[in-house]
C-alpha cells in the first residue's frame, strides 16, 4: 500500500530525521557561543585581577662606583731638577812663564795626574845655557879681584904702623876690596838671574791635578803672548754649573745635598752645592748653583748633566697624577663627602715627583678623594664611594 512509502528503512519517519538535523547545527553554535563567552569572562577575570593588585615598583636607577684614596699626611722631600753642565771646580790654565822659544820636549799627555811642580814641557836652552857659564865664569874673575884688594888691605895696614905709608893709602885699599867684593855679588846675582831665566823654560804644573787638555807640540814656537799651553783641574775636582730659577735659588743653601747624572749614562754621582750665584741673569732669570764632585772618569768636562737638588722636606698630602685636575680656575680635586656626594676642592700643588704630587695647601688629608674619572663627574653628582689604600 501507499502507507508503507512514508518509514525509512529503519522505521523512522522522515519527519523526524529532517528535525534531527536541523537541531545539530543549532547545538554546535550554541557551544561556540558559550566557549567563547567563557574565554571573555577569563580574560576579564585576568584583567581584573592585575588591576586590582599592587602596582609594581619602577627599578631605582644604580649609582655610579668611583675609587676613592685618604692620602693622609706624608713627610716629602722637596726636590728641585734642573739641568747644567760640568766643569773642574778649579781649572788652571798654565802658559810660559819665560821669553819662551822652541819647545824641545812634551813630557804629558791629556787626562794624566801630575803632581805639584812636574815639568810639563821643555824649552829648548843652548844660548841661556852658554851666557849662564860666561856669568858663572864671571864670579870667578870678580872674585880674584877680592882676593887681591884684600892682601894688598892687609899689607897696607903693617906698614902704616912703621910710617912708610900714609893712612890716605889704607882707606883706598879699604875702598878698592869693597868694591871687588860687591862686584862678585855682582857677578853671583846675574849668575843666578840667568838660571832662574833657565829655570823658566821649563813648563811646570802649579798644583797637583789632573791634565785637561794639551794646545803643544815639540817644535812649538811659544812666547809669553801664547794661548795657555795646558789647563789642569786642581785635585781633579769636578762641579755642575746647575741653572736654577731665581723663585728655586731662594731657597736654595750652600751644603744642601744634589745627585747629579751625566747625559747619556745611568751613574748617578753625590755631591753639594758649595756656592750660589750672588746675581740673576737678567734675560733667563736664572742663577748658578754649584755643586762640587769628586772626581770620577765619566764626569767630563763640558758635559751636559740632570740634577737632583734636595730643597728640603714638607708634611703634605701625596696624590696621584689622576686625582688632581686642572681647568681655567687652577688646580682641583674632587672629593666625597658623607651623603655620596661629589665636591670640588680648589688645591695648591707643590712637589711632583716619581711618588706623586704633594699639595701645599686645599687638603688636610682626611678626604675621600677621587683617584680617577673625575672628569666625567660633577659637582653634587650622587657616587658610591669604594675606598683604595693611598699610595706611599
Amino acid at each position: 500500500m501507499n502507507v508503507e512509502h512514508g518509514f525509512t528503512r529503519h522505521g523512522v519517519a522522515p519527519d523526524q530525521i529532517a528535525a534531527d538535523s536541523g537541531r545539530a547545527p543549532a547545538r554546535r553554535r550554541l557551544l561556540w557561543i558559550g566557549g567563547i563567552v567563557l574565554l571573555a569572562l577569563l580574560v576579564a577575570g585576568i584583567v581584573l585581577w592585575r588591576r586590582s593588585g599592587p602596582a609594581p615598583v619602577a627599578d631605582a636607577p644604580e649609582l655610579p662606583r668611583v675609587t676613592v684614596i685618604v692620602p693622609g699626611r706624608q713627610v716629602i722631600a722637596s726636590v728641585i731638577s734642573t739641568t747644567g753642565s760640568l766643569a773642574a771646580r778649579r781649572e788652571m790654565p798654565v802658559g810660559i812663564a819665560g821669553e819662551g822659544g822652541m819647545v824641545s820636549r812634551v813630557l804629558v799627555e791629556a787626562g794624566q795626574w801630575v803632581s805639584a811642580g812636574q815639568t810639563l814641557a821643555t824649552i829648548e836652552r843652548s844660548v841661556q845655557v852658554q851666557e849662564s857659564a860666561a856669568l858663572n865664569a864671571s864670579i870667578a874673575v870678580a872674585r880674584a879681584d877680592a882676593e887681591l884688594a884684600q892682601a894688598e888691605l892687609d899689607r897696607a895696614r903693617q906698614l902704616v904702623g912703621r910710617g912708610f905709608i900714609s893712612k890716605a893709602d889704607v882707606d883706598r885699599r879699604t875702598a878698592t876690596r869693597d868694591a871687588a867684593n860687591a862686584r862678585v855679588r855682582v857677578a853671583q846675582a846675574q849668575f843666578g838671574q840667568a838660571r832662574a831665566r833657565i829655570g823658566r823654560l821649563d813648563i811646570r804644573a802649579p798644583a797637583a791635578g789632573l791634565i785637561l787638555t794639551r794646545s803643544l807640540e815639540p817644535g812649538q814656537i811659544v812666547g809669553p803672548s801664547t794661548a795657555s799651553l795646558f789647563r789642569i783641574a786642581r785635585g781633579g775636582e769636578m762641579e755642575m754649573l746647575a741653572r736654577v730659577s731665581e723663585q728655586d735659588l731662594a731657597r736654595l743653601r750652600v751644603g744642601v745635598p744634589a745627585t747629579v747624572t751625566p747625559t747619556g749614562t745611568t751613574s748617578r754621582f753625590n755631591g753639594r752645592i758649595w756656592q750660589l750665584s750672588p746675581v740673576i741673569d737678567p734675560a733667563s732669570r736664572q742663577g748658578t748653583a754649584r755643586i762640587a764632585l769628586a772626581y770620577d772618569p765619566a764626569l767630563r768636562p763640558g758635559g751636559f748633566a740632570n740634577a737632583d737638588i734636595m730643597s728640603g722636606t714638607a708634611d703634605a698630602p701625596l696624590l696621584p697624577e689622576s686625582a688632581v685636575q686642572s681647568d681655567a680656575k687652577g688646580n682641583f680635586v674632587y672629593t666625597v663627602d658623607a651623603g655620596g656626594r661629589v665636591v670640588r676642592r680648589d688645591v695648591r700643588i707643590g712637589e711632583v715627583s716619581d711618588r706623586g704630587i704633594a699639595i701645599a695647601s686645599g687638603l688636610n688629608g682626611s678626604e675621600q678623594i677621587v683617584l680617577s674619572a673625575g672628569a666625567f663627574l660633577n659637582p653634587g653628582d650622587k657616587v658610591v664611594a669604594q675606598r683604595q689604600a693611598a699610595p706611599r
